[in-house]
């Protein structure tokens, strides 16, 4: 039996990256209690370092103020020890982008997380129902992948597994709802709907530049102006990080074909370290 949203009052994050200490912000935003939980202290240092300076920005727009800045950092407590979300009610793993890591998160999290919780993935391209096979309560186990930066963005894609039951999914979306997000649902199929859609899009965004169709800046302008997006195609690869725009859509290539083929290009910047604005080089060079 899935929890009802007014039941939740523990939020369990695993991974304290770019992606799980935005998690974590947002839910110690909505007034929960939450516990981000990484295999280093440094990392968990990390992540709350990244949700200080994400919550002094939205202080200096007078999005918060100080004090309820304060109480969102209050109500986040880093660990290193995974038992330690025990008591979590629902819990969100956003770690490594690999099936095997987080088919073992999943498991060691079924094992530990009481009978109630649910177990959500912030996963952007893997089967939900691969990592909820790992567990012993699959009809629990959900997608909720966010959108990045989680803090800014507004959309969380809710994703059903194979045995994911309609309470749990009506939960997911009402949850994501209550940190102030709009949903929408996906079956399990590869790449959901954002990257199965996103990815093709910034492949041939590479491929146009690679092959000299027009420079970088007059891509992204030409898309931005011509269909309304706030980023070309090369400028969001470079935001995304390309080492993840390639992992992705290698990915999407081994389970659809040559249409998700990852573009030259993009392997040869990775292979170069020159991974987007994360690394200070992409396409463009950030400072």
């Amino acid at each position: 039996m899935a929890p009802q949203l007014e039941t939740i009052d523990r939020v369990g994050v695993v991974g304290a990256g770019t992606m799980g200490s935005g998690i974590a912000q947002v839910a110690a935003t909505a007034g929960y209690d939450v516990v981000m939980r990484d295999i280093e202290q440094e990392y968990v240092d990390n992540g709350f370092e990244t949700i200080a300076d994400s919550l002094d920005r939205l202080v200096a727009r007078e999005q918060l103020t100080d004090a309820d800045a304060a109480d969102v950092r209050d109500r986040i407590t880093g660990t290193t020890v995974l038992d330690d979300l025990a008591d979590c009610d629902i819990v969100v793993e956003a770690a490594l982008e690999d099936l095997e890591v987080k088919r073992d998160v999943f498991a060691d999290l079924d094992a530990i997380c009481h009978d109630d919780a649910v177990l959500a993935t912030n996963t952007s391209t893997l089967s939900i129902t691969s990592i909820a096979s790992a567990t012993e309560r699959p009809d629990a186990v959900v997608g909720l992948h966010f959108m990045n930066p989680v803090p800014i963005m507004e959309g969380v894609e809710i994703v059903v597994g194979e045995k994911t039951t309609d309470e749990v999914t009506d939960l997911a979306h009402a949850f994501a709802e209550a940190l102030g997000k709009t949903t929408w649902e996906a079956d399990d199929k590869p790449g959901f709907v954002t990257n199965r859609i996103l990815m093709p899009w910034i492949n041939e965004g590479i491929r146009a530049y690679d092959e000299g169709v027009a420079s970088k800046e007059d891509i992204d302008t030409g898309m931005e102006l011509g269909t309304n997006v706030p980023m070309g195609p090369l400028t969001l690869a470079d935001h995304i990080g390309l080492d993840v725009c390639l992992h992705a859509s290698e990915t999407l290539h081994e389970e659809l074909g040559d249409r998700y083929k990852p573009a030259y290009l993009l392997k040869r910047k990775v292979e170069a370290g020159d991974l987007g604005k994360k690394t200070g080089v992409g396409f463009y060079e950030y400072e």
